[in-house]
């Protein structure tokens, strides 16, 4: 006998990605809409008899919304909103004490992939011969920069490095800049029309350039992953996981 679907629930369901996660929920078999609510928030019945909720929608929203799941118990909760504070990254944290929650800045099944790559590549190719450049652009809509997808590839460049990004990054360039520092990891960022996403990631020596890059084709792809990230965790413990996780592959 086939296992019942897992019941899900979409935040933002008016926004562009919460209608593509709409999509893909009745496009999986094993999952079901349940509910699906706008802001200001949910009500008691829109998490009522649900396993897991989406939520492509604001920092402020996301942390409103792990809050009242982590009161309640659950459900579930997978969020794909960027641009949090230190303090909200803190919330959500906390959050995950009482209920499983994946959080991440890209559901790409080949971003993933990438962020590994990157990973080894900064690892095997020194600070001291190899510039790393991220590059990123979006539409014009999206309003945190760099892309919290450039800021994953950003991490993963400084753990195969082992450095700390915060202290290596260099986010903007303006003025009689000096030098670039060796062991800096630079990002570039452009906004505009209706660019789905784009990310690069180039390794610079003076004798040669790496690039590994990923091009977004349609929003889709982000809705499916975050549907399986959905229904994964709606089967962990309490936590906070990421798309890594999902997908089994091995941390840093």
């Amino acid at each position: 006998m086939p296992s019942p679907p897992i019941k899900l629930a979409v935040a933002g369901a008016k926004g562009r990605m919460g209608q593509a996660v709409v999509n893909a929920i009745a496009a999986r078999d094993g999952a079901h809409l349940q509910s699906a609510f706008d802001r200001p928030g949910p009500s008691p019945d829109d998490l009522a008899a649900v396993d897991g909720v989406i939520d492509f929608t604001t920092p402020d929203a996301s942390v409103a919304l792990a809050k009242l799941c982590a009161m309640r118990g659950g459900p579930a909760l997978v969020i794909g909103a960027t641009g949090f504070t230190p303090a909200q990254d803190a919330e959500i944290a906390a959050a995950a004490q009482a209920i499983a929650i994946v959080r991440s800045g890209n559901f790409s099944l080949g971003v993933n992939v990438l962020l590994g790559l990157v990973r080894q590549a900064a690892r095997a190719l020194p600070a001291q011969a190899y510039d790393i450049e991220i590059a990123e652009a979006h539409h014009r809509r999206k309003v945190d920069a760099p892309s919290g997808t450039a800021l994953m590839l950003g991490q993963a460049a400084a753990d195969g490095r082992g450095v700390t990004l915060d202290q290596q990054a260099i986010r903007s360039r303006d003025g009689i800049t000096g030098p670039r520092p060796v062991g800096g990891i630079g990002f570039s960022v452009v906004r505009g029309g209706g660019i789905v996403g784009e990310h690069s990631v180039l390794f610079a020596a003076e004798d040669e350039l790496l690039t590994l890059s990923h091009s977004a084709r349609d929003r889709g792809l982000f809705a499916r992953g975050a549907v399986e990230a959905a229904l994964w965790v709606a089967t962990q413990s309490p936590g906070l996981y990421d798309m890594q996780d999902v997908l089994g592959f091995p941390g840093p």
